[in-house]
């Protein structure tokens, strides 16, 4: 069995030559600490620039007055549809090239961008920014936990995944009322304050991470993900500018071409490559098609939430960004809370019941919204218990979409059906905003109210519908390795006869597509 190999930086190793080494073969007493406050500083910062951004929008639309909101809303989609694409290439390039170095490498690159995105002169320059910011997200985001398992060890692994977890959840509580108080400088000052922790982990990083690849690690689609890049773009692209180029207009009616023909270039090329970045022989089984489809259309309508959220706020309500930030956090810090016990839950009376508990918690946030809020505002009253209600829906439907979409999958397919999770997520993210963005429209005072309350009944269908998705999948998600027999192209064939001898690269961990991490 090939292993993967493990070099100490010089200054605490005795040998010259590391000999291979057990992927988590902890290397020393105080190691796993050091390498935990690195690489989690990265976690951190990345879970956290989601957040933060959403809290900063209306403050980024005010800055750039003159651009429309379909425009704008490219500030938070970019981001999202280069980092889904860039996701499984740059954790199969780390494999190969060494996690230290990619997550390094990533880390530099999220940091210089964040600096070009706080100085940002115009729109296309903060968009441009944005995308190189998330191929440095892709690459830090799956690498940090591939460096942290092998520090601690295989018997602190739970640890290991519970500590990387809680991180990416503190994150996402911790970020609205953090961005509503740096926007009260100055919405440049959401990524400032990247600058001086991301500094710090790569000086730290330099010196004190060991070095981890896989020799036999294999090369990935880069094609692939640029057709999954243009794809999205396009259909998101086609979705936002309808309203203002016209729907029968040759450019959206171009854009949604462009959409289809390269979505199927994708599924004709990832037939024949070895490695494709959508795998069709793990969409071929059932209960995982059914749980991607299912987290697509969920994480459509969670984009609207989050991005509605501020919006409505600041929009109809007026409230100052600070103050909205601080009244959305009660939902992330609550989906946080629940996704633990939800995980647990599922695991015990299967997938599909705790998932479809969530998505009607997750619908029924949303009916409380369209019944009970409007122009008047009312936090505790009319906001609030639709939040609680949100919330607690996201916090059962993360495990249990994660859990379907990987436990019915054999160990070799592991990685690669929480990669194919993770992305599903992020495209359904950017179809949401997307979405919403075109059922807003240009919409102002008492019909920004109805507007709204079309956005929520949006975000109802979505968790109605993804609930629906998930009765697909039978009782117990727990179609095991067995039903995985199903034909593959004979390149991809002949490459999984070598992949199943040898260990896999923990680059798309389940964990990470368990605890949200991304944009």
């Amino acid at each position: 069995m090939t292993e993967l190999t493990t070099d100490a930086p010089p200054a605490v190793t005795s040998t010259p030559t590391p000999a291979p080494a057990s992927a988590e073969a902890p290397s020393g007493r105080s190691r796993p600490v050091l390498t935990a406050l690195i690489v989690l500083t990265g976690v951190f910062l990345s879970s956290l620039d989601l957040f933060i951004v959403n809290i900063a929008f209306p403050s980024i639309s005010a800055s750039f007055h003159g651009e429309s909101l379909s425009s704008l809303s490219w500030v938070l989609s970019a981001y999202t549809i280069v980092f889904a694409a860039a996701l499984v290439p740059a954790g199969r390039w780390a494999d190969r090239a060494g996690r230290k170095k990619a997550f390094l490498i990533g880390l530099a690159v999220f940091t210089a961008s964040s600096a070009v995105c706080a100085v940002a002169p115009s729109l296309g320059v903060l968009v441009g920014a944005r995308v190189v910011q998330a191929t440095g997200g892709a690459l830090m985001l799956p690498t940090s936990l591939g460096l942290l398992l092998p520090a601690f060890g295989p018997a602190r692994k739970g640890a290991a995944i519970g500590l990387w977890s809680a991180v990416g959840g503190a994150a996402a509580a911790f970020g609205p009322p953090i961005g509503g108080l740096l926007v009260q400088v100055s919405w440049r000052w959401v990524f400032l304050v990247n600058l001086p922790f991301s500094l710090l982990a790569l000086v730290f990083g330099i010196r004190m991470l060991h070095e981890v690849r896989d020799p036999v690690a294999h090369k990935s689609d880069l094609l692939g993900a640029a057709l999954l890049s243009v794809s999205v773009a396009s259909l998101v692209a086609a979705i936002v500018e309808g309203s203002d180029w016209g729907w029968s207009s040759a450019r959206i009616v171009g854009a949604f071409a462009l959409a289809a023909v390269s979505g199927a270039w994708l599924v004709v090329r990832s037939r024949r490559h070895p490695y494709p970045i959508v795998e069709p022989a793990v969409i071929r089984h059932r209960a995982v098609a059914l749980a991607d489809l299912s987290s697509l259309v969920f994480f459509g309508g969670f984009g609207a939430l989050v991005l509605g959220g501020v919006l409505f706020l600041t929009g109809v309500w007026h409230e100052s960004v600070l103050r909205a930030g601080l009244m959305i956090a009660p939902g992330p810090l609550l989906a946080g809370l629940t996704a633990f016990p939800g995980g647990l839950l599922g695991a015990r009376f299967g997938h599909r019941v705790v998932g479809t508990a969530g998505a009607l918690f997750f619908a029924g946030g949303g009916a409380w919204w369209v019944t009970h809020a409007g122009a008047t505002p009312d936090w505790a009253g009319a906001y609030l218990p639709g939040l609680l209600l949100g919330g607690f829906g996201v916090g059962l439907m993360l495990p249990s979409l994660g859990g379907a979409a990987t436990a019915p999958l054999p160990p070799q397919r592991f990685a690669t059906g929480s990669a194919l999770f993770a992305m599903t997520r992020q495209i359904g993210v950017a179809l949401g905003v997307a979405c919403l963005v075109a059922i807003l429209g240009t919409a102002s005072g008492a019909s920004a109210v109805t507007a709204f309350h079309h956005a929520w009944i949006f975000m109802i269908g979505c968790g109605l519908l993804a609930g629906a998705v998930l009765q697909g999948i039978g009782a117990r998600s727990a179609e095991t390795a067995d039903t995985m027999a199903v034909a593959e192209s004979p390149a991809t064939a002949a490459a999984r006869t070598l992949e199943s001898t040898t260990p896999l690269p923990a680059t798309e961990p389940v964990p990470y597509a368990l605890a949200g991490g991304g944009k």
